[in-house]
C-alpha cells in the first residue's frame, strides 16, 4: 500500500529537477522572444524582418525537433538533452558579439537548433517520471513551467530591456540555461532511458514518416498549431501595440494576469482531464483565445486587455498543456518521443513563420495582426471536434 502511494506521489526529486529544467529554458525562450524584435528594430530593420528575427528560433528548433524523436530513441533521452542544452547555453554566449541583424538571424537560429530538441527531451523525460494514475494532474502541475516562464519571460525581458538594455537579456538567458542543463545532469532516467536498455536494437518496422512523425498525435496537434498562431501574435507584437494604441502600462503586466489565471485554472483542468472533459476544455479554450484577440483588435483599452490576458489563458495557455497531455497518455512509450515531436513541430511551424507571416498584415497598425489571428484561432475548433471525437 505504501509502494503504491509511493508511485502515485507528485513532488518528488525528478519533478522538481525536470520542473526547473523545463521552466529555465521557457524562460530563455520568452525573455529574449519578447524583447528580440524590438532589439531588431532598433537596428534598423522593418517589422517582417523583426518577425523573421523572432521566429527563426522557432524555426531552428522545428528542424532539431524533426531529429530528436529519433534520436531520443537511438541516442538516449539524457544523452540527447545533455548535448542540444549545451548547444542552448553556447548559443546565449553568442548574442554579446552580434553587430547586425544577419548575424542575429544566425545566433537566433542556431538557438533555437538548441530549444528545439532540449524542449523534446525535458517533455519526454518528465512522461516517465510522472505518476500514471494522476498523469493528467501531474503534467498540468509540471507544465506551470511554461505557465510562469510565458508570465514572468516577457515581464523580466522588458524590464531587463528598458533598465540595462540588450546585454542584460543576454545575461539572463546565459545563466538560466545553464541551471537547466545542471538539472538534467542531476536526474536520473536509468530506469527509462533506451541508452540504458541494451536489448533496444534499430527497428525496421517503421519507414519513412513514421521515423519523425507519430501519425496518431497529428490531429490534435494541427488544432493546437493554429490556436498558437494566435497566440504567437500577442508575444511577438505587443510591445509594439501597446506604444501605438497607447496602452503600455497594463500591457506591461499582460502576462503576469495570464500566468496567474493560468495557475489557477490549470490543477482544475487536469483533474477534469483525468476524469474525461478534453473535449470541453479545448473547445472552451479556442473560443476563449479568440473572443481575447477580437476585443484587443477591435476596441484596445485596459479593460480589454485585462480580458485577453484572462482568454490567453484559458485559451493557448490551457490547450498547450491540456494538448500535450493528450498525446503523451494516448501513445505507447515506445512512441511517446516522436508524439511530442509530432506536437511541438507543428506548433513550432506556425510559432517560427507566424511572426513573419503576421508582420505582413502591420503595414498599417498592429489592429489587423490580431484581428486575423481571432479568425485563424477559430478555424481550429472544427479541427478539434474531429480530432476528440469518440
Amino acid at each position: 500500500m505504501n509502494a503504491s502511494a509511493d508511485d502515485e506521489k507528485i513532488f518528488t526529486r525528478s519533478f522538481f529537477l525536470v520542473f526547473l529544467a523545463l521552466l529555465c529554458t521557457a524562460l530563455v525562450m520568452y525573455v529574449l522572444m519578447s524583447t528580440v524584435t524590438e532589439y531588431a528594430t532598433s537596428m534598423g530593420s522593418s517589422a517582417m524582418i523583426a518577425g523573421l528575427v523572432s521566429g527563426i528560433y522557432i524555426f531552428g528548433g522545428l528542424c532539431s525537433r524533426i531529429y530528436s524523436g529519433n534520436a531520443l530513441e537511438r541516442v538516449g533521452w539524457k544523452k540527447t538533452a545533455l548535448t542540444f542544452m549545451t548547444i542552448h547555453f553556447l548559443s546565449c554566449l553568442l548574442y554579446f558579439i552580434v553587430s547586425d541583424v544577419n548575424l542575429l538571424l544566425i545566433v537566433r537560429f542556431i538557438h533555437g537548433i538548441g530549444f528545439g530538441a532540449s524542449a523534446n527531451a525535458i517533455v519526454t523525460i518528465a512522461s516517465s517520471v510522472l505518476p500514471k494514475r494522476r498523469f493528467g494532474e501531474a503534467f498540468g502541475y509540471f507544465m506551470m513551467g511554461t505557465t510562469l516562464a510565458v508570465g514572468l519571460g516577457p515581464f523580466i525581458g522588458g524590464f531587463l530591456y528598458d533598465s540595462v538594455g540588450s546585454a542584460g537579456c543576454f545575461l539572463f538567458a546565459a545563466i538560466f540555461s545553464a541551471i537547466a542543463l545542471i538539472c538534467i545532469y542531476f536526474i536520473d532516467v536509468s530506469a527509462h532511458d533506451p541508452a540504458n536498455k541494451h536489448e533496444i536494437k534499430k527497428d525496421s518496422s517503421y519507414f519513412g514518416l513514421d521515423k519523425i512523425i507519430e501519425r496518431g498525435a497529428v490531429p490534435v496537434s494541427f488544432f493546437t498549431a493554429l490556436t498558437s498562431l494566435g497566440y504567437v501574435s500577442i508575444l511577438s507584437f505587443y510591445r509594439l501595440y501597446a506604444v501605438e494604441v497607447n496602452l503600455t502600462g497594463i500591457f506591461s503586466w499582460f502576462f503576469i494576469i495570464y500566468s496567474v489565471v493560468l495557475i489557477l485554472s490549470r490543477p482544475v483542468a487536469g483533474k477534469i482531464q483525468d476524469r474525461g472533459g478534453d473535449l470541453i476544455i479545448c473547445v472552451a479554450g479556442i473560443i476563449a483565445q479568440a473572443i481575447g484577440l477580437f476585443l484587443i483588435a477591435f476596441y484596445p483599452s485596459t479593460l480589454t486587455v485585462v480580458i485577453c490576458a484572462v482568454c490567453a489563458a484559458l485559451g493557448f495557455g490551457t490547450l498547450n498543456s491540456a494538448c500535450t497531455t493528450i498525446v503523451t497518455r494516448n501513445t505507447s512509450e515506445k512512441r511517446r518521443s516522436y508524439a511530442v515531436s509530432t506536437f511541438f513541430i507543428f506548433c513550432d511551424a506556425t510559432m517560427g513563420f507566424g511572426p513573419a507571416l503576421l508582420g505582413v498584415f502591420a503595414s498599417e497598425g498592429y489592429a489587423p495582426v490580431y484581428m486575423i489571428s481571432s479568425i485563424i484561432t477559430l478555424l481550429a475548433l472544427p479541427v478539434c471536434l474531429y480530432a476528440l471525437k469518440k
